[in-house]
């Protein structure tokens, strides 16, 4: 069999794989083999024997099920016991998010969109590159509809955390539209100091190579009543783990105070980054590894202007680094100068790489796309983006609330935001049991 003929056999069997008649086909096709089967073999059977479609092989049908959305799979699960299982196994899993990972990435967009009668909702939308095209996706969560500004933490193998920075925080898989609210606090209301006001300082989201589990790390700070300093008094830490579906207070000193700084927020490495201040009021990035559940702080690069708070900054992952993005938070036009650190935690190898515009009517920067364009926010709400090849600024048919964007890279995936999956270990051999 040729390979441009397999090429065309494979896409015939994605598109029947990926409609809804078609998988009614498929199912009735499935009771009709196994009632052959059955009536060959003289006997009743529990279970077909037939593990895919007829005469399919196996590989090949295990190439078509990994290329399908998960929409699609969701509805391959109910063609028989033996598909259900397959598409559930943690090996399976593992090998779709692969796929997608080096063949279907795309920008999740989160933006607040004003109702007819005036107040703002959430949405969020799959950005991809071919043409930028979009979709917006139906997310039903109590905690997504009442809070205007809800916060996109993160994403981790297709889960996204989101929070509103108070007391609710929540995972969810919108390729599956699975979701869960996580349990309340482990750190206790009130301090063994009286008179302080806790607050959460800072979230963070992100995937534990070692535990090969999903974590959310929280800072909690406290705040005297009259606080001239303008830092809290104390700080504590506790990490919630998808492996073990609990929080846990670690003993660890945060090395300096989180603030705010748009777009700054960011997962890379293995650690989760916040913009911060040590305790001399120095600029830095603070990090938190997921996997040693240790504390880093990072220098911001010796030339960058000190006190100047009519920059901002943020931080975003280009050609596999940190770089910062210093740019001035007002006025009609801004220029975009960016900063690569070549050497991971390395305060000299800071490198100033390019200077982007000024660029009219871009309000901040949101995420670098394959590596040569980045997607920015307009000044009037509206999506934008800046190819750093041809300096060319491209209107994208996306709007918003002004100042509501978010973005972070994603992929869709079956993993369950309640637990019982992790991935498995390199060279691991767990097959599908046939």
């Amino acid at each position: 069999m040729g390979s441009e003929y397999c090429s065309q056999f494979l896409f015939i069997w994605i598109a029947l794989f990926q409609s809804e008649e078609g998988i009614k086909c498929l199912m009735e096709y499935r009771v009709l083999a196994s009632l052959v089967i059955d009536c060959r073999e003289g006997e009743e059977q529990k279970e077909p024997r037939m593990e895919g479609i007829g005469d399919l092989p196996r590989e090949l049908f295990l190439e078509i099920l990994l290329r399908l959305p998960v929409e699609s799979l969701m509805r391959c699960k109910c063609v028989c016991k033996f598909w259900y299982a397959l598409i559930r196994n943690a090996k399976f899993i593992e090998l779709h998010l692969k796929y997608n990972c080096n063949n279907n990435v795309c920008v999740l967009l989160k933006r607040c969109l004003l109702t007819c009668l005036g107040e703002k909702e959430n949405m969020l939308s799959l950005v991809c590159s071919n043409g930028f095209s979009f979709v917006n996706l139906d997310v039903d969560l109590s905690l997504y509809k009442k809070e205007p500004c809800l916060q996109l933490l993160g994403h981790c193998d297709g889960v996204i955390c989101l929070s509103n920075y108070r007391d609710d925080i929540v995972l969810c898989n919108p390729a599956t539209r699975e979701s869960m609210v996580l349990p309340q606090s482990c750190l206790p209301c009130s301090p063994s100091i009286p008179n302080l006001i806790p607050q959460t300082s800072a979230l963070g989201f992100g995937y534990d190579a070692k535990s090969h589990h999903c974590k959310v790390v929280r800072i909690v700070s406290y705040w005297e009543e009259i606080n001239e300093s303008g830092l809290p008094h104390l700080s504590r830490v506790e990490v919630y783990s998808l492996g073990t579906g609990s929080w846990k207070e670690i003993n660890v000193k945060v090395p300096a105070h989180v603030l705010y700084s748009p777009c700054f927020e960011t997962y890379f490495n293995g650690s989760f980054h916040w913009y911060a201040v040590d305790d001399n009021r120095n600029e830095v990035i603070l990090s938190f590894h997921m996997g040693n559940e240790e504390f880093q702080v990072i220098p911001m690069p010796s030339f960058l202007s000190m006190y100047d708070y009519s920059m901002c900054r943020s931080l975003l992952v280009w050609m596999g680094c940190i770089s910062l993005i210093i740019y001035p938070g007002r006025g009609i036009e801004k220029s975009f100068e960016i900063c690569v650190m070549k050497e991971y935690g390395v305060r000299k190898s800071w490198t100033k790489v390019l200077t982007i515009g000024p660029l009219s009517r871009v309000e901040k920067p949101l995420v670098f796309w394959k590596n040569d364009e980045i997607l920015m926010e307009g000044t009037d709400g509206q999506a934008v983006s800046y190819n750093l090849r041809t300096q060319e600024v491209k209107d994208l048919p996306i709007y918003g609330v002004p100042k509501s964007f978010a973005t972070l890279v994603y992929v869709n995936s079956l993993v369950s935001v309640k637990g019982g999956y992790q991935m498995l270990d390199e060279g691991d051999n767990t097959d599908f049991d046939w």
